[in-house]
């Protein structure tokens, strides 16, 4: 494990920390782009759910306020609702994960979500608006990858902050995917339901931390 590994770890949290809470419009500026991102992950995770229970996509919108929705036909609501939360975990941990440990393939994971990014503003196309967000990230994504040496702080770093961000952003109104989840699903309440799927997310993160510095835990 690379020794210097912690400290930058330790040093993007503080950063995260100091930009959301303490940071004001300037912090809300800086990590714009970490919403957007947040935003995207979440969304194609409801349409991976959809499509992943023989459901389709009918469009994918991305606001300029960092929110969102996704339009899908068929396939499992339960699956669907999950995905976006969930999902989005998944993936922002497989990102952390990426950019830790595969420095030749930070490169690679960038340039995928680029094309994951550019290819759903065009196939699941909502409005110009949405699909140029798309494009204007993918664009900034492919620069980083291709141009800089930046590629496994950037990734490591979105990747870290969209983890951190989920955990903490829980929305529960009456329209959330968990309100959605409990008329669906039952069983529990939502508020039942947003401490279950907050422990998943959290205990990926932590597996994922476990598994990066095993060693130095044991």
């Amino acid at each position: 494990m690379n020794k210097n590994l912690l400290p930058r770890l330790l040093a993007m949290v503080l950063v995260y920390v100091i930009l959301k809470f303490f940071g004001g419009s300037f912090g809300s500026l800086v990590l714009y782009p970490v919403t957007l991102l947040v935003t995207f992950l979440h969304e194609f995770g409801h349409a991976l759910g959809a499509i992943l229970t023989g459901g389709s996509v009918e469009g994918l919108q991305i606001n300029p306020d960092g929110s969102g929705y996704t339009i899908t036909r068929g396939g499992s609501q339960a699956v669907v609702l999950m995905g976006g939360y969930l999902g989005s975990a998944l993936l922002g941990n497989l990102l952390f994960r990426i950019g830790v440990k595969h420095r030749t393939q930070a490169q690679n994971a960038l340039l995928t979500l680029a094309f994951l990014m550019a290819l759903a503003g065009i196939l699941w196309f909502e409005s110009f608006i949405s699909t140029g967000l798309l494009f204007g990230f993918a664009a900034t994504l492919f620069f980083v990858a291709r141009r800089t040496n930046w590629d496994q702080d950037a990734l490591m770093f979105l990747g870290l902050a969209t983890v951190l961000y989920i955990i903490q952003d829980f929305r529960v109104g009456p329209k959330s995917d968990l309100a959605m989840y409990e008329q669906v699903v039952g069983i529990f309440p939502y508020q039942v339901w947003m401490y279950l799927w907050l422990a998943l997310a959290g205990g990926l993160f932590f597996w994922n931390l476990k598994a990066l510095f095993g060693k130095s835990w044991g």
